[in-house]
């Protein structure tokens, strides 16, 4: 006897399925709006509206035949619908996009805490400045922030008129929360508070134009992460994962939230992949190994690489002195110089700001 399809098998079947208007695949692109399951039974919408729908009904029928195929699919029905349910409403009219002048925004999530998005965050910033780009660190996680220590900086930006000055660190201008309050400060705000201070930073920070920016977000896929994708352009997403299988069943709910509010998922870093021993050299799969590759083929995005469980990535961050910075040679800066190569090949496109390019040595 089959065993029943579930929502989670017919969408990675669907991955297959190429939308013509901008060649990637229909789940990617946001366009599947819903499948319902009964049984053997299998609903799906799909998103156009009435002035596509006719260059929509070749891939309406190649999902039909697509899913028919998947096994204990007895019958599927593919229907076009130009409703789509926001997470949340949109940002209201008149209300101006933020960080305009910046070539390419990218987001650095995780679906959970603890897998060390912020380092590679940090790190994957300064790749990018010593790759010669106008590079930005924003610090989104309002409650935990923690770029003022991985970076070194325990001053307070200065004010140009109503406009606060991003501080300089390691080739690269950031801005976060810690910067304006004491590191032992609880943040005991509600929602529309750290929506506020979100924005602000966005909006009342004098960046500049930058060619990248990357933008440590918290953990989970709450308020912050809605916000960024009503208010800003972002150019992709990077998901951060631990190897083992609880964390890549909430990396898997990143992807998901990116999608539905049609952000591009650049692709999966496998963070702490595995140990090797400073004195020894031995090599310890402390969390498992792999599990990161074989989700994002799962998936259907892009394995960006993996980063070793290495002390000094570690003490070089508690140091404020990332390791991207402070040992380029390293292999663990190596790592996050391939994925910075790689991220800003897939999104290089993106205009980039005017102005000569400074190489940080």
């Amino acid at each position: 006897m089959s065993t029943p399809p579930t929502q989670e098998t017919l969408r990675a079947a669907l991955r297959d399925i190429v939308d013509p208007a901008s060649g990637q695949n229909v789940v990617a692109a946001g366009l599947v709006e819903a499948i319902e399951v009964r049984g053997g039974l299998v609903h799906v919408a799909l998103l156009t509206d009435r002035a596509h729908a006719a260059a929509m009904e070749p891939v309406r029928r190649d999902v039909e035949r697509r899913l028919a195929q998947e096994p204990g699919v007895m019958n599927v029905t593919a229907v076009l619908t130009a409703h789509k349910p926001q997470p949340e409403p949109a940002a209201p009219q008149g209300r101006p996009r933020l960080l305009t002048d910046v070539g390419a925004v990218i987001a650095v999530a995780s679906g959970k805490g603890g897998v060390g998005k912020s380092t590679v965050a940090v790190n994957l910033a300064v790749a990018l400045a010593r790759m010669g780009l106008r590079t930005g660190l924003l610090d989104a996680d309002i409650y935990g922030p923690s770029l003022p220590r991985m970076l070194g900086l325990n001053r307070k930006p200065e004010l140009r008129g109503d406009r606060v000055l991003p501080l300089p660190a390691w080739g690269l201008q950031a801005m976060s929360i810690g910067f304006l309050v004491d590191e032992e400060t609880a943040m005991i705000w509600r929602g529309p508070m750290v929506m506020g201070a979100l924005e602000q930073m966005m909006g009342q920070v004098e960046w500049g134009r930058l060619d990248v920016m990357i933008v440590d977000m918290p953990p989970g896929t709450g308020d912050a992460q809605l916000t960024m994708a009503q208010r800003v352009a972002l150019a992709g997403a990077v998901i951060v994962s631990t190897p083992q299988d609880v964390a890549l069943a909430d990396a898997r709910r990143g992807v998901r939230m990116f999608e539905r509010t049609r952000v591009p998922v650049l692709g999966l870093v496998e963070n702490m992949s595995f140990f090797c021993c400073p004195e020894c050299g031995h090599r310890a799969e402390i969390f498992g190994h792999g599990g990161a590759k074989a989700e994002a083929h799962r998936l259907g995005v892009e394995f960006l690489g993996e980063v070793p469980l290495l002390p000094d990535i570690r003490s070089s961050c508690d140091a404020g002195e990332p390791i991207a910075a402070a040992a380029p040679e390293s292999a663990a800066a190596q790592a996050f110089a391939a994925i910075a190569a790689r991220v800003w090949a897939k999104i290089g496109a993106a205009k980039p700001a005017a102005g000569p390019r400074i190489v940080v040595s």
